[in-house]
């Protein structure tokens, strides 16, 4: 189930065959598809594991319960490989919840990873239809330029049309960690009033998202009656500006019921244990503004949240937490802290954090300087930020600005926290540099289609310079001069 392989990426980027096929049979909104006919039934992991020479069947419900029982999944084998872990040592920060692998029963063709302070940092990237844009090709698009540069997840956030659809292209092709939140696709799956929406409809859409097979879900659940209180108490510059949080506090000061999220939590449980996915514990009120961050409403939050991290871990579930957007570069490492001591060590994942709010049409540079704190400071996972953010849907070319940027600040976080084997990757690229090997500088390059493409768009008179320095290249004349011979820089 490779999706950089022909039979995966023709299917998605024929604009005349499949990929039309895809496009013309989507549904009117409110719509959905019936259930996978390859969906599993056995929801029971059983695995063949060989100890000591001697092989026994094992069943374990979650990735955390099969570390608690000792067992040592496949799925743990390709992250301790990955992560140059010993198997013992990433077992016991697994029981611990410290470390999660998010990887759903039904999506077979995942290719597994590991989130946590600990771990290489991780990075996703959100796509997705709206109202005003959906163009499915182009998201398709989006999601093969994600795999084929590094994106370890990637989040569907579709607000429109056959949801569904493609959701399940995601989970039955896709090897990238799928997640989503259930509250944007459950108002586009009831099609009514958002305050017609019944506590058990919220809910239900968690179980169809489960068996459909996300990997891991942004759950809205810090927010209940009492910080919704508070929030009202302690008013913001720029009150909620999550999406998810906003309608779920919309729909409890419409209907004065409590947050169904919080409410049905051990229902929710029950189903991400049935199904092994991930809780992302989402942060309805994280800041939105530089002014707002690290106040009392998002605070409260968090220590909601902490509560509610340790009665996932007694039904073996596997937790993040979502953290902060806006917030000044000087508050972000205290702020990792925070969560550390507040949610017992759970694996964090950041929004940005964006640095300053003047910049839009920069905001994956603003992010990036974020993440890099953020990441360098105990954050496991960065949402990439576009160069669109706050502006429109990103295009194409947004997303591949935003995921190298995050991938930049997720490999400099990387370094600075001394993540095994981290500069090996930079000391490759010295040494390529130093040997004045261009085709190599361009392979090792984190984009090499951009670095071939400056090259050639300015040639120098020798190849063994660029087009900046040329004779007064360092790199070439100290090689000289080293190496015993004459350095001239205006005679050659």
């Amino acid at each position: 189930c490779d999706w950089s392989s022909d039979v995966c990426s023709s299917d998605l980027s024929r604009a005349g065959d499949g990929m039309a096929r895809f496009v013309s049979e989507e549904k009117a909104p409110g719509t959905q598809t019936p259930p996978h006919q390859c969906m599993t039934s056995t929801l029971l992991f059983r695995d063949k594991l060989s100890f000591g020479g001697t092989e026994r069947m094992q069943t374990y419900t979650t990735q955390m319960d099969a570390a608690r029982k000792g067992i040592f999944t496949p799925e743990m084998a390709k992250v301790a490989e990955k992560e140059h872990l010993e198997p013992k040592k990433l077992m016991a920060l697994m029981a611990e919840g410290k470390v999660i692998i998010p990887c759903n029963k039904v999506h077979t063709c995942i290719e597994p990873n590991g989130l946590g302070s600990m771990l290489k940092t991780k990075i996703n990237v959100n796509l997705g239809t709206s109202r005003d844009l959906t163009d499915l090709n182009m998201e398709l698009e989006k999601v093969n330029h994600a795999v084929e540069m590094g994106a370890e997840a990637i989040m569907d956030l579709s607000s429109f049309g056959d949801t569904q659809k493609f959701r399940r292209k995601l989970t039955h092709e896709c090897p990238a960690m799928i997640g989503t939140v259930p509250i944007y696709d459950a108002v586009v799956y009831y099609h009514k009033a958002l305050g017609k929406i019944t506590a058990r409809e919220w809910i239900d859409i968690v179980r169809m998202h489960a068996e459909d097979g996300v990997d891991f879900m942004t759950i809205h659940c810090g927010i209940n009656k009492e910080t919704a209180k508070k929030f009202k108490r302690n008013r913001r510059l720029m009150n909620i500006v999550s999406r998810g949080g906003s309608i779920i506090f919309a729909w409890m000061e419409m209907t004065g019921e409590e947050n169904p999220f919080f409410q049905y939590f051990d229902e929710i449980l029950d189903i991400c244990r049935e199904y092994d996915v991930t809780l992302s514990l989402g942060d309805a009120c994280r800041p939105g503004c530089l002014q707002d961050a690290t106040d009392a409403s998002q605070i409260e939050e968090l220590i909601t949240l902490g509560e509610l991290t340790k009665r996932a871990w007694e039904k073996d579930v596997q937790i993040m937490i979502e953290g902060p957007g806006h917030m000044p570069l000087n508050q972000i490492a205290a702020n990792m802290e925070i969560q550390k001591t507040l949610c017992h060590g759970a694996p964090f994942y950041v929004l940005g954090p964006i640095v300053t709010d003047i910049a839009p049409g920069y905001d994956h540079i603003t992010s990036a300087i974020g993440g890099t704190v953020a990441a360098m400071n105990g954050a496991s996972f960065l949402c990439y930020v576009t160069p669109a953010e706050h502006l429109r849907l990103p295009d194409v070319d947004d997303v591949k600005e935003g995921i190298i940027a995050a991938r930049i600040a997720a490999h400099a976080a990387d370094i600075a926290k001394g993540v095994p084997h981290a500069m090996d990757w930079d000391n490759e690229m010295a040494v390529a540099r130093k040997k004045l090997d261009w085709n190599a500088m361009f392979d090792l390059a984190i984009d090499p289609e951009k670095a071939r493409r400056y090259r050639e768009s300015s040639r120098p008179e020798k190849e063994d310079t660029c087009s900046m320095c040329g004779n007064f290249c360092a790199v070439k004349n100290m090689n000289r001069i080293l190496d015993g011979e004459i350095v001239s820089i205006f005679d050659e």
